[in-house]
């Protein structure tokens, strides 16, 4: 089963999951705001593509974060920042089986599909 990680009201999002639809691929969507996401998910996603991507430090919630909180970012921390604010994952995290995408570009998913 196909499953997209990310948040309902995020325009990305909603690119991503038009596009899905309009090529007829089925998936589970799971909604960070009213499930959560648990720190074993972001580890392997960060292990897959480092935490410098999957870590969005362009959002609102990360620039509005102490500048100590800013500092000496390493995975353990991204994972406890992300973990306590979903809102500053990538989005979407599109999981496909036997790798994840991060970030949502038409090439990109049309190349995994």
């Amino acid at each position: 089963m196909i499953t997209l990680y990310g948040i309902k009201a995020c325009d990305t999002m909603k690119k991503a999951r038009t596009w899905l639809d309009e090529h007829g691929i089925e998936y589970h969507f799971h909604d960070y705001k009213k499930e959560g996401i648990d720190a074993e998910h972001l580890r392997n996603w960060c292990q897959e593509h480092g935490w410098e991507k999957v870590l969005n430090r362009q959002g609102t919630t990360f620039r509005k974060l102490d500048d100590a909180d800013k500092q000496d970012i390493d995975l353990d921390k991204a994972v406890a920042l992300m973990q306590a604010n979903p809102s500053m994952i990538k989005r979407p995290v599109l999981d496909i089986g036997p790798r994840r995408l991060v970030g949502f570009k038409p090439e990109l998913y049309a190349t995994a599909f």
